[in-house]
């Protein structure tokens, strides 16, 4: 591995969270439009845990990119609007990457669902009993982040394919295990 590519785990945690977060997306738009049924319970257990899992692989994430692992540069002559948004789009990633799960995880423990991780691990109500602030706060801020998430998603894959199939600086090659890294100065 090159000294300008992002280390291997890194970029597999990149993936292995983008790849939770759509499946935990896609999930949650299916479960809400079903009928009450075993299947429409079992959504709602795997989006559970799904939430579960990306909150504690965004928190070790965030914890590793603070404390040891460095950003690659950006591409030299790379604007400073786009640099300001390439900062601003990943701050508030990581933000979403924690209020997204955490929203939801106080929402089901406000109407008294509890969180049963893999359907084995009981996991702690974040906050007592409280049906009014559940649906009418929680259930609200859980939806609308959730869908800020989606947009940033979208926005981030389509600045990252720009960066690699217009501007061709590269940009992309870094996170994209499959393609050689860019030489970085």
């Amino acid at each position: 591995m090159r000294a300008s590519a992002y280390d291997r785990r890194f970029v597999a945690l990149h993936w292995l969270l983008a790849l939770l977060i759509v499946a935990a997306f896609v999930m949650g738009l299916v479960m809400v439009e079903l009928r009450f049924s075993p299947l429409r319970l079992r959504l709602y257990n795997w989006h559970k845990w799904l939430g579960i899992a990306i909150l504690a692989l965004s928190l070790a994430r965030s914890g590793w990119r603070l404390v040891t692992h460095r950003l690659v540069p950006l591409p030299p002559g790379m604007p400073a609007w786009q640099r300001a948004a390439a900062r601003g789009t990943h701050f508030a990633f990581y933000a979403l990457f924690l209020i997204v799960p955490l929203s939801g995880w106080l929402y089901t423990s406000a109407v008294g669902v509890p969180v049963v991780w893999l359907g084995w691990l009981p996991l702690p109500d974040l906050m007592p009993l409280n049906k009014p602030f559940g649906e009418e706060v929680l259930k609200p801020l859980h939806s609308a982040s959730s869908y800020l998430l989606a947009a940033l998603v979208i926005v981030h894959a389509s600045a990252a394919l720009k960066h690699q199939l217009v501007d061709r600086d590269r940009l992309l090659a870094d996170m994209w295990p499959w393609w050689p890294a860019r030489k970085v100065a």
